[in-house]
């Protein structure tokens, strides 16, 4: 077993032993050590690691890269992310328009997700903004 290679791609069984503000080590089969990011925990926000995983747990991550240096990057979340969420529709009419979103590359979707939240936090600082009476705003006398 300890022979096994750490391929990309490959699903292997590790313990985690040890947990930082940016992620996690999982000792992998064969006494190497790779890195779930932060980002790679869960697909849901991870503010901290600790609420999802602790140290000693046995966790299946996914390969995600191996650099000339050694260092191996892992993911948890890519195993328990569901593909397609929300309701299954029968493939039928997919063919006509590939989601787009799928398609584009993380950088895409990267700067696509900030711009999304950045309108929402404009529209939610608006929203406070008149709730409070903003920015001299009329105040009524009560």
């Amino acid at each position: 077993m300890s022979s096994m290679s750490i391929e990309v791609g490959s699903v292997v069984e590790g313990v985690v032993t040890g947990i930082t503000n940016f992620g996690a080590f999982v000792e992998l089969p064969g006494g190497k050590v790779g890195l779930v990011h932060i980002s790679e925990v869960a697909d849901v926000y991870v503010r901290d690691v600790k609420d999802f995983l602790k140290e000693q747990d046995r966790v299946k991550v996914k390969v995600l890269s191996v650099d000339e240096r050694g260092k191996i990057g892992l993911s948890i979340k890519q195993l328990t992310a569901p593909v397609n969420p929300g309701p299954r529709k029968p493939h039928t009419n997919d063919n006509r328009r590939p989601n787009r979103f799928n398609s584009l590359s993380f950088e895409d979707k990267l700067s696509k997700f900030l711009k999304d939240s950045d309108e929402r936090l404009t529209d939610l600082k608006r929203n406070t903004d008149s709730k409070r009476g903003g920015r001299g705003g009329a105040r009524r006398a009560e």
